[in-house]
């Protein structure tokens, strides 16, 4: 295999990875995450 310059799935398993610890550590970040993405994008949930 070459020598990839951009890597798509390895960027997307460290991205997992830092959501995964950080939700792990503190459960309710995740739902305060998302209700600042709704009030931002003025999306009804």
């Amino acid at each position: 295999m070459k020598d990839k310059e951009f890597d798509a799935v390895r960027m997307m398993r460290e991205i997992r990875d830092e959501l995964s610890r950080r939700y792990n550590e503190d459960p309710s970040a995740e739902r305060r995450e998302l209700q600042e993405i709704r009030k931002k994008y003025e999306i009804k949930g």
